[in-house]
């Protein structure tokens, strides 16, 4: 093999002497000086490795040029200007990202960064200014009151439960009695404040997690002790699981005859419950809400689980919150139940709730008192909002009027852009939830729905087994019987999807679903549902099927026609009846066939390919003749996206 002086290689690559031989040393070569000799297949790699180091010098220099260095964090317009940014729309970024900002404090360090990235510049901190900054941020953090809601099934005994806190509780704090109309409420233990919400159900408990409102700390499940374990309890258990907050399970009815609280714990054992004194960490706590018999102890021990969660708050500076329920009071205008999450909210503040924005006239505790601020995790109402905020929407104090009116009127124009592309909600599909995203495993989110117990512990069991280093499954809700309303509900607030597998889709769900962004599945065979989710994580996700309502008719007549089979004479009464949709039979508001598909469809002895509304017409279907008189005729498409 040829020999090649170096001092010929740096002349052929134009390149100092001197760096070819760092080159050649970093490879392992014992070269000496300009004069030594090395062979001809070297040649290659030093120019791999020149352009190489060229292409990092290069990058070097970039981030030099946008690189930032800071001996302090500094104020909003400080770094608009850093930034090149106008001061407004850092304001705007700060409401969507809802961090509350004051002009004449400096921004959080991570707040700077996270600015700064976005216009792909980076923050150099000097010293440990940046650790400094943090420490001196949560050092102003204090102890707050938990924040309560209790979810279980209908008839277990919630509100006989919450009743039974309010008079028993309320009386001896400050607050002396209690409104109703508020939704949440406070009441004193050992000198120690707990905050209940009062939600209607588990639904309206996530509903308000699906506009990103995470309030509650500790969900209490009432499950009778005479009753057991029912499917509204396992939904409420598996809302709040979803929400990731500590659960209490408090088991009413004891003084009942047929009281088993032993079967209680077992029952829920099996999803995951276990008693701390059968080695697991859910307290548990035997109660007669009727009898106000064990108050005392559950009470005693949300406060222990709030101790243990270490529940803490900014309580000075501009608050932030979250609103529960509004109303319109014919006295007062618009007005807002609201738990402050942060800071203290005083009279005359300003604030933006979602798309609206207002100034704090008055505020009223729980008994309807007026008060002159609220601190966090304490309910009150505020008068003053320019329009009605939905449940669930975030609030932020703003500094000034004209702020407050900027990020409101920006936010309104948002929503607007949102509803003219004909979506409410950002939730991701099944083929955008398992896209790559570089360096970060995802979790895809599922709720299934099964017609049997055999078929759903089948497909749960196949499921854990799916997976891939990029994406996990895993299975927030299951149970049988048709998708409805709280499947979607749950789906919208954990950006999930909903699988059914041989189960119905209402179209008053479907709809919602569609509304919601919710992506659901319909699946008849089991290896579809696997094959789909393989090939999804793959990369190689199959169209996503609907079904899409296009009309109904009503049974008039039934014809018996020789070599044709039965015939239904019908009046179409919404949409119209095409020859190549599905039906769906309904019999006094039960399905009796899903899915026969229309074989015949004819306007007197025409054959038409569909018939409007206010049309009378005659049906065939494939795979059903039983029709009666007054049968509907529900007809739907499968469109795939």
């Amino acid at each position: 093999m040829a020999k090649i002086r170096i001092y010929k290689v740096a002349e052929q690559l134009g390149m100092p002497t001197h760096e070819v031989m760092d080159i050649l040393k970093a490879l392992g070569s014992d070269v000496k000086n300009h004069m030594s000799s090395i062979d001809e297949e070297y040649i290659e790699l030093l120019q791999e490795e020149r352009e190489y180091r060229k292409k990092e010098e290069e990058k070097n220099r970039k981030r030099k040029e946008r690189t930032i260095q800071l001996k302090e964090s500094p104020h909003l317009k400080d770094i608009a200007r850093l930034l090149d940014m106008h001061w407004e729309d850092i304001v705007i970024k700060l409401a969507d990202w809802n961090v509350i900002f004051d002009s004449k404090k400096p921004l959080p360090p991570l707040v700077v960064e996270r600015l700064a990235r976005e216009k792909n510049w980076e923050i150099i901190w000097e010293d440990s200014l940046r650790e400094k900054t943090i420490e001196a941020l949560q050092g102003g953090l204090g102890i707050r009151p938990p924040i309560v809601t209790v979810l279980g099934h209908v008839d277990h005994g919630k509100t006989t439960l919450l009743d039974a806190i309010r008079r028993s509780k309320v009386a001896q704090s400050e607050y002396g009695g209690i409104t109703q109309k508020i939704g949440a409420y406070q009441i004193e233990v050992s000198n120690k404040k707990i905050t209940f919400v009062d939600t209607p159900g588990h639904e309206a408990f996530t509903a308000m997690r699906a506009r990103g409102a995470q309030v509650t700390d500790i969900a209490i499940l009432v499950v009778a002790a005479d009753d057991g374990v029912m499917p509204q309890t396992i939904e409420a258990l598996q809302h709040a699981k979803a929400a990731d907050v500590s659960i209490i399970v408090a088991i009413n009815k004891i003084d009942k005859s047929g009281a088993n609280p032993d079967r209680i714990k077992q029952q829920l054992s099996d999803y995951g419950l276990v008693p701390e004194e059968w080695g697991g960490d859910t307290i548990f706590v035997n109660i007669s809400a009727l009898q106000k018999k064990g108050i005392n102890d559950l009470l005693e021990m949300i406060l222990l689980q709030a101790e243990l969660l270490e529940l803490k708050a900014r309580h000075q500076g501009y608050a932030t919150g979250t609103i529960i329920e509004s109303r319109l009071d014919r006295g007062k205008g618009p007005v807002a139940t609201v738990i402050v999450k942060e800071g203290t909210l005083k009279i005359g503040d300003f604030f933006v709730a979602g798309a609206t924005w207002g100034k704090v006239r008055s505020l009223f505790s729980v008994n309807g008192k007026k008060v002159k601020e609220a601190i966090p995790s304490m309910p009150v109402e505020i008068v003053g909002f320019s329009e009605l905020p939905p449940a669930g929407t975030q609030y932020m104090v703003i500094e000034d009027e004209k702020i407050a009116r900027l990020i409101a009127n920006q936010k309104q124009l948002k929503e607007r852009e949102k509803s003219l592309k004909g979506s409410s909600a950002q939730i991701t599909s099944l083929e955008e939830l398992l896209s790559p995203e570089e360096g970060k495993k995802r979790e895809l989110n599922i709720i299934l729905k099964a017609d049997f117990q055999g078929s759903l512990d089948a497909i749960e069991k196949v499921l854990s087994q799916i997976g891939s280093e990029e994406v996990s499954i895993k299975v927030l809700s299951k149970g049988v019987g048709n998708i409805n309303e709280a499947d979607v509900v749950l789906a919208a607030a954990s950006n999930g999807i909903v699988i059914g597998f041989d189960v119905k889709l209402p179209s008053e769900v479907s709809k919602n679903a569609k509304r919601e962004g919710v992506d659901v599945r319909l699946y008849r065979i089991i290896y579809d549902v696997i094959d789909d989710l393989q090939n999804a994580i793959k990369g190689m996700a199959t169209p996503k099927q609907y079904q899409e309502s296009i009309g109904k008719a009503e049974v008039r007549a039934v014809f018996k026609i020789p070599k044709t089979g039965v015939i239904s004479g019908s009046y179409v009464t919404s949409g119209k009846i095409e020859r190549n949709a599905f039906v769906r039979v309904i019999r006094k508001g039960e399905i009796l066939e899903e899915s026969a598909k229309i074989v015949s469809l004819k306007r007197f002895k025409e054959d038409v390919k569909e018939v409007s509304m206010g049309y009378e017409c005659g049906i065939g279907l494939d795979r059903f003749e039983d029709f009666e008189e007054g049968d509907i005729l529900e007809a739907y498409i499968i469109r795939e996206e």
